[in-house]
């Protein structure tokens, strides 16, 4: 019976199975990456588009900012990572509301980051006042912030609809109303929204 030692020495990288794995790059390039041993080899994949299961990536920028106020816009992570978009928007602070995208440029912008999950059984309204203070410290110092998740559909219209009814007084119809017009795409999880719908008797219950 061989010992562990000797079966390690008598390994052959040869034995292993061969593996492929299907890869499709951001320029859209589809490949088969097949590995036997420590040996790769790289080819194209020869399956039509049409045939092949799974997502298709979608990998157009999504550069579209809304305006909610002069000093407060809305968008997605990919704005947050494009300089260019940045610059022209005079983008001063971020507000980061999503869960694990990294802030790009802490030397240019002042951040602040509240990772918050995409669920509707998420506790929203328990980070509605770190993000208000945020949005109104960008007020104060005559900046415009920027709020964004990953996509710009869910979390970031959410916390902007807070801060709309939060800070501004708006009623939960109208701030909803100027998040959709500033970004069209702008649709919170019904989780949120029923937490938002129920905020404002909140806030008063609590100034009583």
């Amino acid at each position: 019976m061989q010992s562990l030692t000797e079966e390690i020495q008598s390994f052959s990288r040869m034995r292993l199975r061969k593996q492929c794995t299907r890869v499709t790059s951001l320029s859209g390039r589809r490949i088969i990456e097949t590995w036997r041993g420590s040996t790769i080899t790289v080819v194209e994949d020869p399956t039509p588009p049409e045939k092949m299961v799974g997502y298709v990536p979608d990998t157009s920028w999504d550069l579209q900012v809304g305006t909610v106020m002069p000093y407060l816009l809305l968008g997605s992570q990919d704005a947050a990572h494009d300089f260019g978009t940045l610059k022209k928007f005079k983008v001063s602070h971020i507000l980061n509301v999503a869960f694990g995208v990294e802030n790009l440029f802490p030397d240019l912008f002042i951040y602040e980051t509240v990772s918050i999950l995409d669920r509707p059984d998420a506790d929203l309204l328990s980070h509605i006042q770190v993000c208000c203070d945020f949005i109104q410290q960008a007020r104060r110092e005559k900046g415009v912030v920027l709020v964004h998740c990953n996509a710009g559909v869910s979390r970031a219209p959410a916390v902007v609809i807070g801060y709309l009814m939060y800070c501004d007084g708006q009623s939960f119809d109208a701030a909803l109303s100027v998040v959709k017009s500033a970004r069209p795409v702008s649709s919170p999880n019904p989780g949120f929204l029923e937490k938002l719908r129920s905020f404002k008797s909140r806030m008063n219950g609590s100034k009583e």
